[in-house]
């Protein structure tokens, strides 16, 4: 009966969803505004909590995000598709970040109106895929994911929309991510892979040891205000294979810095009463702690977050990377003292 249901839903909405289809030189958004809806936030989310029930979506962690001065509202949502899951079941498990899917919903503008947007899956495959042999099969099943996730919000009322936010880049560029202009240098030129950086190595037999060492060691320390950096949350543990475990983690800091850092220097739709035009950036969240078996190893890595913040935050300009520079390194810190603290 879901099967049913869901197929009808898909069929409706294929009426109105944009497809997937990318030129080679297109810009292309790491997040993509897919939905503006013509109630309140709260009927928003009550709708889109409700669509899930119907849909193949595995819906894995809801978050609100903490906000600035209040003004805005936001919520994050961790989704995975198990079509997308089985297409990429024969991928390095490094690669799996590719695999978790974000929509985010928040209020913008000077009426706090309501929009949805994703973290763009095609993006995303374009920057973890670029070396498998199966790129242009891996593509294809982002794109169906990311119509899923467009289906999924077409239970909402309002508008379907299809508008590729800053930052955009072409696909030769997203191969090839190692940073943005000359701050390329400030991620030290490293592709996703070398900026995967290794917080603790263990046996490949100790792999479910490791990661309830993981969660345990995040359980334990509490989460500081935002203007402490200590202390994580753990919003999803998924399972996406016997070999790859994906934590997401949030706490305070990064919420608020990552939406005040990117709403410092923009000025398209930013207002008195709307002062955090970043917020439309929150899909970025949660950040990532992996749990792999690598080879006899079993490793557990996460990533260099100047790295990660370009990818996410470029937008934002040089000038508020070189006025936040420590940053990232304190949120890298942080993780690395929770898991490791010896």
């Amino acid at each position: 009966m879901k099967a049913r249901i869901w197929m009808a839903v898909i069929t409706i909405a294929a009426l109105f969803s944009a497809p997937f289809s990318y030129a080679a030189d297109d810009d292309i958004g790491i997040f993509e505004a897919i939905y503006a809806s013509s109630v309140s936030f709260e009927e928003t989310t009550a709708a889109l909590d409700a669509a899930f029930a119907a849909s193949p979506l595995e819906l894995h962690a809801s978050h609100d995000v903490r906000l600035p001065d209040e003004t805005h509202k936001a919520r994050v949502y961790v989704v995975t598709s198990p079509s997308y899951a089985a297409a990429a079941s024969d991928e390095d498990p490094r690669t799996i970040s590719a695999q978790v899917l974000r929509l985010a919903v928040y209020t913008q503008g000077d009426e706090q109106a309501t929009y949805i947007n994703m973290a763009n899956p095609v993006a995303h495959a374009m920057v973890f895929y670029t070396d498998s042999p199966d790129y242009d099969a891996l593509l294809s099943a982002a794109g169906e994911a990311a119509g899923e996730l467009r289906t999924l919000v077409s239970a909402v009322p309002g508008e379907a929309l299809s508008r590729q936010l800053e930052p955009t880049r072409s696909e030769k560029h997203y191969r090839a991510y190692k940073g943005d202009g000359p701050a390329r240098m400030m991620a030290k030129f490293r592709t996703f892979r070398k900026s995967q950086l290794e917080i603790l190595e263990d046996d490949a037999a100790n792999f479910e040891a490791v990661v309830e060492r993981v969660t345990t060691a995040l359980a334990a320390r509490d989460v500081a205000a935002a203007d402490d950096s200590q202390g994580w949350e753990q919003l999803a543990l998924i399972r996406l294979r016997d070999d790859a475990v994906y934590i997401g983690v949030t706490n305070p800091f990064i919420e608020d810095k990552m939406v005040r850092i990117n709403s410092r220097f923009r000025k398209d739709g930013k207002s008195e009463l709307s002062p955090y035009p970043g917020v439309d950036h929150v899909a970025a969240l949660p950040t990532e702690i992996l749990v792999v078996r690598d080879g006899d190893a079993t490793r557990v890595l996460h990533y260099g977050q100047m790295w990660r913040m370009q990818l996410y935050f470029w937008d934002s300009g040089y000038r508020a990377f070189t006025a936040n520079v420590g940053v990232p390194s304190t949120i890298a810190n942080s993780i690395e003292d929770t898991i490791r603290p010896d």
